[in-house]
């Protein structure tokens, strides 16, 4: 295979376009998500990795049941509303977009989506913040 060398002025053209696409991928991969409304939030649920740190494969099957069963995810979007009411909130916000979120097991509504689930929660479902879903341990990967 021979190297094909390109004026400057077409490459930075090049890059440029592959940006612009990569980004118009994103967003149009973003607007497939629902937007919560009111008080809601909108969960991505942590997947497992397929392989343990002893290097055992998980089935498929229970990885997908262990992000069903798990109780940390990254938050994806906030409604209009959330966390607005200073009586319940009086110190503000407990989370923000792109947090990693501690809910309970059967907290908010799930949707099903393609590669996995996502979960719509209230505002005060949030039980707690942490810096990496990794930092809780599961059962199963460990």
């Amino acid at each position: 295979m021979t190297n094909l060398i390109l004026p400057e002025h077409v490459a930075k053209r090049r890059a440029k376009e592959k940006k612009e696409e990569i980004k118009k991928e994103e967003i149009s991969e973003k607007t497939k998500l629902p937007v919560p409304t009111g008080w809601r939030l909108l969960v991505l649920p942590y997947k497992i990795k397929n392989k343990t740190k002893g290097g055992v494969l998980l089935s498929s099957k229970t990885v997908e049941d262990s992000q069903i069963a798990t109780n940390v995810g990254l938050v994806m979007a906030v409604g209009p509303d959330a966390y607005e009411d200073k009586i319940k909130f009086p110190n503000g916000p407990w989370c923000k977009e792109k947090d990693w979120v501690i809910f309970a097991r059967y907290a908010g509504s799930r949707l099903n989506i393609d590669g996995g689930e996502l979960r719509i929660l209230n505002d005060d479902e949030v039980l707690g913040t942490v810096e990496s879903p990794e930092d809780i341990l599961s059962a199963v990967t460990h």
